[in-house]
């Protein structure tokens, strides 16, 4: 489980987009909308290798992945913790990922693994240390 509460732990099983915050140098926060996926106890989430994500988080690896409902009355689970960039696995790693968002229409490309080299992915694992929310 990654949180002892179990309609949080659940939540973020159901849900598919969160807000993923990383620190910038200065220490100010920077965010962005990504998909993610479960992997046992940690989140995984598949990102170009050149973003400013990946960079920020090789300075600092403290992570916030805000989980978000779709609609009205916007649920949210914060879980906080470490992220470590991994360059290995990344067709399974980032399948996960991929099966996570197939109800949205999107499609893998043809290339699979064409596709991860050129975009020089990497995938974000995040060990979580804290997990908070609010569920109406």
């Amino acid at each position: 489980m990654i949180s002892d509460n179990e309609a949080f732990d659940q939540f973020i099983s159901e849900y598919r987009w969160a807000v993923l915050t990383t620190l910038r140098q200065s220490g100010s926060p920077v965010s962005s909308v990504v998909a993610y996926a479960r992997d046992g106890d940690e989140l995984v989430v598949s990102t170009p290798g050149l973003t400013f994500k990946r960079k920020t988080l090789e300075k600092d690896s403290r992570v916030n992945l805000c989980v978000i409902t779709n609609e009205e009355p916007f649920n949210f689970v914060s879980i906080e913790g470490d992220v470590t960039i991994e360059n290995e696995d990344l067709v399974r790693n980032t399948r996960l990922v991929f099966k996570n968002i197939e109800n949205t229409g999107f499609q893998e490309p043809e290339d699979f693994e064409g596709w991860l080299e050129s975009q020089q992915r990497v995938i974000l694992r995040i060990k979580p240390t804290r997990v908070y929310g609010v569920i109406r």
